[in-house]
């Protein structure tokens, strides 16, 4: 790693310490941009994969953040079409539910008028008999009816993180992963910049007069000795995550969660179902999150009371997920009524630290919009947000992402195509060009992933370890079996190809069966 001077330092490749480099990188400046594990491999990784308004927040009168939402989202579907997409949901209403007919309705209005000018259809309010069609699994006993909106969906969020790092670093920017910040460097009371530790063991520093935390759940751990308060009071959201069950619905539902009314999602997703999520307080190593017993059952139960043919849905689960959102400390009592509107906090021990608090996968950009503009007179920029209309690098017009995936298609088959463009976009054409003799083939028996996708994650996606190539580059390990299947051939061809040695890939196939064990069901 060079020693040197930035003129901004960021800490945390998740989303939003991307979008922030990116932005900052478009503007000219000199960045560098570490991570103490790898892009996207934290917070981002474990939510709903929703790009949304927050329809939620309307109930606490969120009324900004949601405009801003619903913008951003508009924004997200026209910059990066090939990772978010239309999403239609239903939002059945019952007898005897805490959120009244005409309170749906009425939000739902609202929802409309907050996001004037969008591509998405309208909502519309549904008989009982309608929903019912829609939803023939739905639970049919004291149901009213329902509502139909539409939001939008990130299959891949991991991808979303890596696009922002991509532009960030063919702009300049400086790229470390697995390098954790170890201390930030204050004299006279103002930032100078970080000590690194990497993880083979190398130290060393890199100065920059303005750093940005965008650490997410750890970002009162990176602040360590400079604190003068608790900044972050996270939150754990936990995910199921289950293969078709009898009943299941053709789109994504919103409903409420028997007992404590809270919203859940049931969405449709990589060919599974995600069933999410819980708002518990967690005070622990965010990375160290686990679902639990509890929330596991209330996660189960809820399912069950709304597709009541699912059950036994256990017997459909294939994993869980779960991550910790960067929300600020607050004394509210109720986890939902906390703001999740970013903050950004410079703190005055240390002037030119800025901790970035909260914050959602579809504010992103606007986030680091927000923070270019505070930093602006500092860095010496001008001018509007360089990423307002720039599309994500992976991004092509509808015309055009025809056109690739016939020309992908009449080469690999119509169906590779397809999930090229889903996960990598424009950049399909470079991986489809690599596919020529064995890189053409794919890594093993009922694989769909093709040998040249490894070559690409490593050599142009900085990919370094089996979990980071199969979870956050060719999104194998996302599938019903996290990707244990495909990983001893992804493994042994990256021996055949020079890449790794035997005894490398014994470890790393070694590791991943470690690491994906985090997402088993939990215990009895």
């Amino acid at each position: 790693m060079s020693a040197g001077r930035y003129d901004l330092i960021v800490i945390g490749a998740g989303i939003n310490g991307a979008a922030v480099a990116r932005e900052a990188a478009l503007l000219g400046r000199k960045v560098l941009l570490v991570e103490q594990g790898d892009v996207g491999g934290g917070t981002s990784a474990a939510s709903t994969r929703l790009i949304h308004g927050g329809l939620r927040y309307l109930e606490h009168a969120e009324i900004g953040l949601v405009r801003e939402s619903l913008h951003e989202r508009e924004r997200l579907l026209r910059l990066a079409p090939h990772l978010v997409t239309p999403l239609k949901l239903c939002l059945p209403i019952y007898r005897g539910g805490a959120r009244k007919a005409w309170q749906i309705r009425a939000g739902m209005c609202l929802y409309d008028l907050l996001s004037a000018g969008k591509s998405v259809p309208r909502h519309r309010m549904l008989g009982r008999d309608e929903l019912l069609e829609e939803l023939p699994g739905l639970a049919a006993a004291s149901l009213r009816g329902g509502a139909e909106y539409h939001d939008a969906q990130v299959a891949f969020p991991e991808r979303l993180v890596l696009e922002n790092v991509l532009d960030a670093v063919a702009h300049g920017t400086e790229l470390r992963t697995y390098t954790r910040a170890t201390q930030i460097i204050a004299v006279d009371g103002r930032a100078r910049g970080i000590e690194w530790r990497r993880r083979d063991g190398t130290r060393g520093r890199a100065d920059a007069d303005i750093i940005v935390n965008a650490s997410g759940p750890w970002v009162d751990r990176v602040v360590g000795d400079l604190a003068t308060r608790k900044l972050i009071g996270g939150t754990k959201g936990s995910h199921v995550i289950c293969t078709p069950f009898p009943g299941a619905p053709a789109h994504a539902v919103y409903a409420e969660a028997a007992g404590d009314a809270r919203p859940f999602f049931v969405v449709p997703w990589n060919g599974l179902y995600l069933i999410g999520t819980t708002d518990e307080r967690y005070v622990d190593d965010p990375g160290e999150a686990r679902t639990s017993m509890a929330e596991y059952r209330y996660l189960i139960a809820a399912a069950e009371r709304l597709f009541p043919s699912a059950a036994p849905l256990e017997r459909h689960v294939c994993y869980t997920q779960a991550g910790v959102r960067p929300l600020p400390q607050t004394s509210k009592r109720r986890t939902g009524a906390i703001t999740r509107s970013h903050i950004i906090h410079e703190h005055r021990n240390a002037q030119g630290l800025y901790s970035i608090i909260g914050g959602k996968l579809t504010t992103h950009r606007a986030l680091a919009e927000d923070v270019l503009r505070r930093l602006r007179r500092r860095l010496g920029v001008g001018g509007e947000s360089a990423s307002r209309e720039r599309p994500l690098p992976g991004a092509l017009g509808d015309a055009a992402s025809r056109d690739l995936r016939a020309e992908i298609g009449a080469k690999l088959g119509a169906d590779q195509a397809d999930r090229l463009w889903r996960i990598y976009g424009g950049e399909a054409r470079t991986i489809a060009a690599r596919a020529q003799a064995e890189l053409k083939m794919v890594v093993g028996p009922g694989s769909k992933v093709l040998v040249a996708e490894l070559v690409h994650a490593v050599d142009e996606e900085w990919a370094t370890s089996l979990a980071d190539i199969l979870l956050r580059r060719c999104m194998a390990g996302l599938d019903a079996d996290r990707g244990i299947k495909t990983a001893p051939g992804v493994a042994q061809w990256l021996v055949r190809l020079g890449i790794w040695d035997k005894a490398r890939a014994e470890r790393e196939l070694g590791e991943y069966r470690v690491h994906v064990r985090r997402f088993d069901r939990p215990a009895a």
